[in-house]
């Protein structure tokens, strides 16, 4: 399981493929304090995106150098599987749906 400095891909989970790219960022905004980064997931021919939020890493709360959680395709496949089992439906049309993870994608 290699970590990858990439902010795009596809991962595969239970026979269908999943585009995913680096959304956002940490950053620090003004009435909500830090926020963690954001990636967005789309289902090959599919309507819907959904947005994960991850946490803001502890080390930006500390205030400690800059920097986002290490993406792998395992922690994608997590968070393809959190977002469908909290009701994203790619195939549906509308507005991407949002959902918060751990920092393991879950």
């Amino acid at each position: 399981m290699s970590k990858t400095q990439n902010t795009a891909g596809t991962v595969t989970v239970d026979g269908v493929a999943y585009d995913w790219h680096l959304q956002r960022e940490p950053h620090e905004s003004d009435d909500e304090g830090w926020k963690g980064m954001t990636i967005a997931l789309v289902a090959h021919d599919a309507k819907r995106a959904a947005w994960v939020e991850f946490p803001a890493p502890k080390r930006l709360l500390k205030g400690l150098p800059r920097g986002r959680l290490q993406l792998d395709d395992a922690t994608i496949a997590r968070c393809v599987r959190a977002a469908l089992s909290a009701g994203w439906e790619p195939m549906s049309r509308g507005k991407p749906m949002v959902f918060t993870v751990d920092a393991q994608g879950n």
